[in-house]
């Protein structure tokens, strides 16, 4: 993953974050992210981004806890050790709903947060640059992303006019890496130079 160059803008009133998404994205402006102390709602739909396709993930999973549940229970007790409890048939699967329907919400909850993790990228070991530490206290930031045809000073100037406070260029890796913050300071991988 290489080291970008973005834009970063602080502002302090969710009011103006609101308006100044609008308008950068008006302007033809690449926004990376929006960083918020506090989930905001409709941001998500201001910046572009397409909902979730978690769902999909949790329903793949509950079919695989079910499939794991009738094949092994089938196989135990109507393949390998068949005992007959109570003249019940071997294949006995109103028997099987209860654990079939743990397995099911188990490989679906279990699935679906580890899927979660991943695609927001959260582990303990995981590490992410942070383009302003207060945006996890009281701040919002927008980052903007430098192409080879963003004039530089002319973002800088739309930010501000936009409402943003301490806007400044910064080279930042994109991507996570494997580390801690109070102990590593090398990314996962090569360093590459800046663009």
């Amino acid at each position: 993953m290489a080291i970008k160059k973005f834009i970063t803008g602080n502002f302090y009133d969710e009011a103006v974050l609101f308006p100044a998404v609008k308008k950068v994205r008006r302007a033809g402006y690449k926004i990376h992210d929006v960083y918020t102390p506090f989930p905001i709602h409709g941001l998500d739909k201001e910046l572009g981004m397409k909902d979730t396709d978690l769902h999909i993930a949790g329903f793949i999973y509950g079919i695989t806890g079910t499939t794991v549940a009738i094949s092994f229970i089938g196989w135990a007790l109507a393949l390998d050790w068949q005992i007959n409890f109570g003249g019940k048939p071997f294949f006995s699967l109103p028997a099987w709903i209860p654990i079939m329907f743990e397995l099911t919400v188990l490989f679906s909850a279990v699935g679906m947060v580890l899927t979660f993790c991943w695609l927001c990228q959260l582990a303990p070991f995981v590490k992410k640059d942070h383009f302003n530490p207060r945006s996890t206290d009281d701040t919002f930031v927008m980052a903007i992303e430098c192409t080879d045809k963003t004039n530089e000073a002319e973002a800088i100037a739309f930010l501000e006019s936009a409402g943003a406070k301490d806007v400044q260029v910064q080279n930042r890796e994109t991507g996570w890496w494997f580390g801690r913050y109070d102990r590593d300071s090398v990314v996962f991988g090569k360093k590459v130079a800046a663009v």
